[in-house]
């Protein structure tokens, strides 16, 4: 078993002041893998102090040096990825195939997404021909907590860390408990990259202790949190008193619109993005809006995948979907499914209980409910497990009121043809994010959404100017340039 007890602070691998030992679960055979501490007000405290006095140099670092401290990162990711890769597996479930192929490559993917739009910054320019004196500066926002989850943890780091280290910023993150191992070797990464003392620190703990208190602190200038909108609130509240920035990319229940005009891979595909991650994201297409025309051959093409769709134990190689993180969660979506079943939707692959011949592991079967109808609780709430929804409209006007019929509004999906269609719909989705026909969003581009989903708009340059703030300057002296 691994013994991770230590945090990384100013610079230092530290034992905790006041630390609780906390067991890292493998959710593949419910087995204890590692040892960690979750920290107190105490530990975050000298976190915070430490890239407090830290900031200061950091922030006066000339940007090709900040460039060049990622840059180093990165060397140290590529040295070390297949480790990075394994410790998902072990701590979160993610089979390794899966792991290597998506959750590990989201350091270097959105690092050089970053660099490339941190090189298009102007840190310092005129405000415009009119008003040749006066000044825009760009400045880093100062000490920031940096607070992650653990269904994509190191996707999540790497929205973070990164762009708050390149802007000039010091930072202390806090990892999800349940997934921390990842963390560790990021700060590692940091570590060996050469980053000075203070600029990147890591605190353990749980919501409750280190969270709350990194989002209270007064002398924490941001909080960037990725989690659950009830926990988003909280953070909200706990900030508001110190008037610090609070970015929050948080929950989603993204409606998949499938109109009858749509290609003939468009169910499987959706099906397959659902089942990603064994649903644990929170930008998956859960529900999925059929056209009347071809809704009974939707059902059973997704019925058909969802059944091919096979679950084993993450640090097998193959093409499988793993468990999901810990008990809590297995049975949180053991309940949506009773609940989907007791609310009259049709039951058309998985269902409850353990997949066929599994007895530990938190494990799920890929279930697809169809005759879901709007306001189900199936249909309402984040179910964050391999469960999904399918759902008949009639026109263009109804799958719009469907689809933004949801107090969640990250990402929605549009599956047609018709270019002018899909336009109008890109339009009319409430959502900070669009994707169609099957194509990702491009490099640099921002990942958030609105409503119950959060107002952050993480990667690129929107990603970066999260963590700057802007210094309007009258009666500058050009010639002093």
């Amino acid at each position: 078993m691994l013994i991770k007890r230590d945090f990384y602070i100013n610079g230092r691998w530290v034992a905790p002041i006041a630390g609780r030992d906390c067991e890292v679960i493998n959710p593949s055979t419910e087995e204890p893998v590692a040892v960690i501490s979750l920290g107190s007000e105490a530990d975050c405290d000298a976190a915070v102090a430490a890239a407090k006095a830290a900031f200061p140099a950091w922030a006066a670092t000339p940007p090709a040096l900040r460039r060049a401290a990622v840059v180093r990162i990165l060397e140290q990711y590529e040295a070390r990825k297949e480790e990075l890769a394994r410790a998902m597996s072990l701590e979160m479930g993610s089979p390794l195939k899966h792991a290597r192929e998506q959750q590990a490559p989201c350091l270097p993917w959105h690092a050089g997404n970053f660099l490339t739009a941190f090189d298009t910054l102007h840190w310092d320019r005129p405000l415009g021909d009119h008003a040749p004196n006066d000044r825009i500066l760009l400045e880093p926002i100062g000490v920031v907590g940096l607070i992650t989850p653990w269904n994509w943890p190191m996707n999540q780091i790497a929205l973070k860390a990164i762009p708050a280290i390149l802007a000039g910023c010091t930072c202390v993150l806090k990892p999800s408990e349940e997934s921390p191992l990842n963390a560790m070797i990021f700060a590692e990464f940091c570590h060996d990259a050469g980053l000075p003392p203070g600029v990147f620190n890591l605190v353990n703990g749980d919501g409750a202790g280190v969270g709350s208190r990194l989002s209270s602190h007064p002398d924490v200038e941001m909080i960037s949190f990725t989690g659950s909108t009830r926990a988003g609130r909280a953070i909200s509240k706990a900030a508001a008193e110190t008037l610090k920035r609070v970015t929050l990319e948080l929950g989603g229940k993204g409606a998949n619109v499938i109109f009858a005009d749509a290609d003939e891979r468009a169910v499987e595909r959706g099906v397959r993005h659902m089942m990603d991650n064994t649903g644990q994201s929170c930008n998956a297409p859960s529900r999925m809006l059929v056209e009347r025309g071809i809704y009974d051959k939707a059902v059973e093409i997704a019925a058909k995948v969802a059944g091919e769709i096979k679950t084993g134990n993450a640090l097998e190689e193959g093409s499988h979907i793993g468990p999901v993180v810990n008990r809590r969660q297995w049975d949180q979506i053991q309940g949506y499914i009773r609940k989907g079943l007791d609310e009259g939707a049709r039951l058309a692959a998985g269902g409850p209980g353990l997949p066929e011949g599994v007895n530990r592991g938190y494990f799920v079967k890929p279930t697809v409910f169809a005759d879901v109808v709007p306001g189900m609780t199936i249909e309402r709430e984040e179910i964050f497990g391999p469960v999904l929804c399918m759902i008949p409209f009639e026109d263009e006007a109804d799958a719009i009121r469907i689809a933004n019929d949801s107090p969640y509004g990250l990402t929605h999906y549009v599956q047609s043809q018709d270019g002018a269609r899909r336009n109008r719909m890109a339009r009319a989705l409430k959502a900070g994010m669009v994707q169609m026909n099957g194509k990702s969003r491009a490099a640099g581009s921002p990942f958030g959404g609105v409503k119950s989903s959060g107002r952050a708009r993480e990667g690129g340059v929107w990603g970066l100017e999260e963590f700057l703030e802007v210094k309007a300057v009258s009666a500058w002296d050009p010639a002093q340039d």
